[in-house]
């Protein structure tokens, strides 16, 4: 849920400074690549629905 509040750009500073905390980035790694391989994927379809 960190992640995708991050994404979106609404992340308080008290939930950054916990993730930062961590021990891991794996999770934070493999949230971030799904949703920007689906923003740049629904871009595509979007784009591709629109183009004559």
């Amino acid at each position: 849920m960190s992640t995708i509040a991050a994404f979106v750009g609404v992340q308080s500073e008290k939930n950054r400074a916990h993730d930062f905390q961590q021990s891991s980035i794996l999770p934070f790694l493999l949230v971030g690549l799904v949703l920007a391989t689906l923003f740049i994927g629904g871009l595509i379809l979007i784009a591709r629905q629109l183009a004559p």
